[in-house]
């Protein structure tokens, strides 16, 4: 049986929150957009952030890419689990976006980036022969390969300023965030010791 509840839960709170946003966005992002320590921050920033959005082609993306990838691995995980990763892949995304910029400039991270990268590593592990075709250029590639280099694009942006306004280090967080979750799920359980032990 299908399930993919949560994915549409989840983009539906996404466009209804960039409703809102239209309506008050200064409101909405000083109080519930990710600012870096000392600048704003409040602990629940680290989930509300990931609702909201810097623009029409921001949430277009990503909603894209949760309706692409998260379908599927609802449907292979189950809702129960695919909420856990998609919660663990904001979160990591959004601790590792505050370990980055420190104390910096008092700007505003917003967006589901950190969570949509958890379901590009949850399909990597899940479906390792599926093909992906990269849009420029147009070269099919299976699922682990795809991740993996771009990940690698995103360290290097990352590390060098490229693109700049992207929080590149946070989609790196939701990506090992969710890796590790599902290493942590793949592990055998160990039998529960004996009395002797």
């Amino acid at each position: 049986m299908r399930s993919e509840s949560a994915t549409y839960i989840i983009l539906a709170l996404c466009i209804g929150v960039f409703g809102l946003q239209l309506q008050s966005p200064d409101g909405l992002l000083r109080d519930f957009a990710l600012w870096p320590l000392g600048a704003g921050f409040q602990p629940w920033q680290v989930v509300t952030s990931a609702f909201l959005h810097g623009g029409m082609f921001h949430l277009f993306v990503n909603c894209f890419g949760i309706w692409m990838f998260g379908r599927e691995v609802e449907n292979a995980l189950g809702t129960a689990r695919f909420v856990q990763l998609f919660a663990v892949s904001v979160l990591t995304a959004s601790i590792t976006q505050l370990i980055a910029v420190g104390f910096g400039d008092p700007v505003p991270t917003v967006g589901a980036s950190g969570g949509l990268f958890g379901l590009l590593a949850a399909f990597a592990v899940l479906f390792p022969r599926r093909q992906i075709m990269l849009l420029i250029p147009p070269i099919p590639m299976r699922a682990p390969v795809f991740v993996a280099l771009f990940a690698a694009f995103e360290l290097f942006a990352g590390i060098t300023g490229t693109l700049s306004g992207v929080a590149h280090f946070a989609h790196l967080g939701g990506l090992i965030g969710a890796f590790i979750l599902l290493q942590r799920w793949r592990r055998p359980r160990r039998p529960p010791p004996g009395p002797w032990a």
